[in-house]
Parts: structure tokens; C-alpha cells; sequence
């Protein structure tokens, strides 16, 4: 191309990566907003003891009925990442249904994140201005790619993970390098507008750091049961994962049946450990404040709930992202596991989430550069460590789905 459509290409790059972040900051706040009515307001209205059930299952008969007019959406989120990889486009037939799809499981609490549904409708939003923009048809092939990468950097708070993230595998390139600016100006221009957009209205949404840590006096032996410990954890997710799949199987197709089930199953578990419920993201937080309260026990059920949970969600239609929910069960077993080993919860929450995470997806590099949002930069040598050291532990193949 001659240095005007270059020009030009990256003008329209940038004004569709501020597309994206003005888009995933009006879903993330659309989100907040349903969740603060349902759970915060009405409960101040109304005090019945079992509104969390019986929120739950209206949620769950909504979802059913919705998706029964407008089709099974969202997809989970690797399967957004193999269509683009595959066919350099996704569908954007049924964008509009999908937001709804993707906002409704979200604001009823299930143990979903909304990582997948937003990466749906970016990459159908993407691909859909590819299709229009066919005077850069060549150029833009990756169009669509370029807009997963932007979802995933813009709603993890990690621009580099979200680079990363879709790539680090056995088989995956890197873009070629003519094609990485225009990945990192949409990249940027996506989470600089996020960004812009939360300091405007003086609000804090996203992943950030949990405090500080201390490296001296390491214990080593410590460590490597965290790693160990972490490990174990990604095949309780893995059983979970398969064991969800096969017991929810006879209900394909009949989305009324499926989101009723999972509403109940949800809102008897958020009515006897509430921090199940929700994508977890904002729960971490939480969880630093009253975790010694709650002491060991009950962190290691609601991680091991979570975990189930997240998997129960998403084969009964309410569908969503696993990545904020699996944190939080690494960080919530972390905690519990620093008051059983008396050493410092940031460490233990670190190396447990991390192993946790890398055992599951296998990307070392994309684990770590997510998890140092969350973890002072300090651990991520140990992060690496304990991310090589559990990549290095194959899944089973019993296990897979």
C-alpha cells in the first residue's frame, strides 16, 4: 500500500479500537448497573430469605426463554478465538440478540465472566467492518483477530496479554510484522479510551493490584506444595468441566429446562456461600478484606463451589468467560492455604493462580502477563517458575472434552 492508504488504515484502525473500548466500557457498566439494581436495591425493598433462589430462577427462565427465540449465544470464548483463526471472520447475523445473551447471565450472578460474550460481539462488530472496508480487503483479513486481541487487552487491563493471549500455542505466528502496529494502535486506542472513560466518571472497574510482597525469607518447601497444591486444583476444573458436559447433555436444546436447573443450582449455592456468585473480579477484593474471617475452610469450599459452579453456568446456557472466575478460586485456595501454612497470603494467592491458570490453559507467558495486573512485580519471577513448572504437567487424556 502507498503511504496514504496506509495512513488512512491506521485512522481507521484507531477510531475502531475507540469503538471497542467505548463498547466494552457501556457492557461493563450496563453490567454493574443490572447487578447494583438486582442485588443491592431490591434487597433493601425486599426482605425475603430466599430472593437469591428466587432470583436466580427468574434469571435462569429468562435466559431459557431468550434463548430459545434467539439461538444459543454467547460462545465460549475459545471457540470465538478457533472460528477467527479459522475463517479470518465471526458471524454478526445476531450481534444484537447476543449482547443481551451475554448481559443477562451476568447481572443475574452466575459464576461467569464477561470476557466471552464481549469478544463475540467485537469480533462480529469487526468483522463487519471488514466487510465494508473491502478497499483494504487484503490488508484487512486479520481485521477480526486484531479485534479479539483489543477486547482481551482492554477488559483484562493488560494490552500485551491481550496481544499474546490468542497466539501463544503450539502451532500459533506471530502476524506479520507489517500487520503488528495496526494490532498494538487498536490495542491501545481500545484501552486508552477505557481508561479515559473511568477517570471521567471517577470509576474503578477492571483488575488491579492486591498490595504488596515480601520475597525475603522465602520458604521453599512452601512453595513448591502451592505449585503442587495449584496443579491439583486445575484437575478439579477439569473434572468438573467434564462432569458438567455429560450430566447437562440430555438437556440440549431445551434452553427453558437448562437455565431453570442452573438458576436453582446457583442460587442455592450464592445463598450459602454468596462469593460464588458473580465473575469473581470484583469479589478478590472482597475476599482480602473478610478472608481471615472467614478462615480456611470456607475459602477452599468456595473455591472448589466456584470452580464447579463456572462449569454447572455455562452448560445450563448461562454462558460467559472462565478466566475471572478461575482467579478468583486460585486466589481464594491461596488464601486459605497462607492461614494453613502461616506465610504471606500475596504469595500464596500468586503461586497458586498462577500454576492454577497455566495447568488449565498451557500459555505460560499469557498467565504471567495477566496476573501481573493483579500481583506486585516482584513475584513474577516466581510466577514464571511456578507457570513453566505447571505447563509441564500434560492433562490427562480421559480428561478431555
Amino acid at each position: 500500500m502507498d503511504l496514504k492508504n496506509n495512513l488512512l488504515l491506521t485512522l481507521y484502525t484507531i477510531i475502531i479500537g475507540v469503538m471497542t473500548g467505548l463498547i466494552i466500557w457501556c457492557f461493563i457498566h450496563a453490567m454493574n448497573f443490572g447487578i447494583h439494581f438486582l442485588w443491592d436495591y431490591l434487597p433493601g425493598l425486599i426482605n425475603f430469605k430466599y430472593y437469591t433462589i428466587v432470583m436466580c430462577l427468574i434469571g435462569g427462565l429468562l435466559i431459557g426463554l431468550w434463548k430459545n427465540k434467539y439461538g444459543d449465544s454467547p460462545e465460549e470464548l475459545n471457540h470465538v478465538i478457533k472460528k477467527v483463526k479459522k475463517d479470518y471472520r465471526y458471524s454478526y447475523s445476531n450481534i444484537f440478540p447476543s449482547i443481551v445473551s451475554s448481559l443477562l447471565p451476568l447481572i443475574f450472578g452466575a459464576s461467569v465472566g464477561p470476557e466471552a460474550g464481549l469478544t463475540g460481539i467485537i469480533a462480529g462488530l469487526y468483522t463487519w467492518i471488514g466487510d465494508k472496508l473491502r478497499i483494504f480487503n487484503e490488508e484487512l483479513e486479520e481485521l477480526t483477530h486484531i479485534g479479539i486481541t483489543a477486547t482481551l487487552g482492554t477488559i483484562f487491563a493488560s494490552p500485551i496479554f491481550g496481544f499474546v493471549e490468542p497466539i501463544e500455542n503450539e502451532d500459533g505466528k506471530l502476524p506479520k510484522t507489517s500487520k503488528n502496529i495496526f494490532y498494538f494502535v487498536a490495542i491501545l486506542s481500545s484501552f486508552g479510551i477505557f481508561i479515559f472513560l473511568n477517570h471521567l466518571t471517577h470509576n474503578h472497574v477492571g483488575l488491579h493490584s492486591i498490595g504488596t510482597a515480601t520475597l525475603s525469607n522465602l520458604n521453599y518447601l512452601a512453595i513448591i506444595l502451592l505449585i503442587i497444591l495449584g496443579i491439583l486444583l486445575s484437575y478439579v476444573y477439569f473434572i468438573s468441566h467434564k462432569l458438567s458436559k455429560t450430566i447437562f447433555k440430555s438437556l440440549d436444546g431445551n434452553f427453558i429446562a437448562k437455565g431453570l436447573v442452573g438458576g436453582l443450582i446457583l442460587g442455592i449455592m450464592g445463598t450459602l456461600l454468596p462469593l460464588t456468585m458473580f465473575s469473581g473480579e470484583e469479589q478478590i477484593y472482597l475476599l482480602l478484606g473478610c478472608g481471615a474471617q472467614l478462615g480456611a475452610v470456607v475459602l477452599i469450599l468456595t473455591s472448589l463451589i466456584k470452580i464447579l459452579l463456572t462449569n454447572v453456568c455455562i452448560e445450563t446456557g448461562l454462558k460467559g468467560g472462565h478466566f475471572f472466575p478461575l482467579i478468583f478460586s486460585g486466589t481464594a485456595m491461596g488464601f486459605a492455604l497462607s492461614i494453613i501454612l502461616n506465610i504471606d497470603p500475596v504469595i500464596s494467592m500468586s503461586v497458586v493462580t498462577t500454576s492454577f491458570l497455566a495447568s488449565i490453559l498451557k500459555k505460560p507467558i499469557a498467565v504471567v502477563l495477566l496476573l501481573m495486573i493483579i500481583f506486585p512485580m516482584n513475584l513474577i519471577p516466581l510466577m514464571l517458575v511456578s507457570a513453566v513448572i505447571a505447563c509441564l504437567f500434560k492433562t490427562p487424556k480421559f480428561l478431555d472434552v
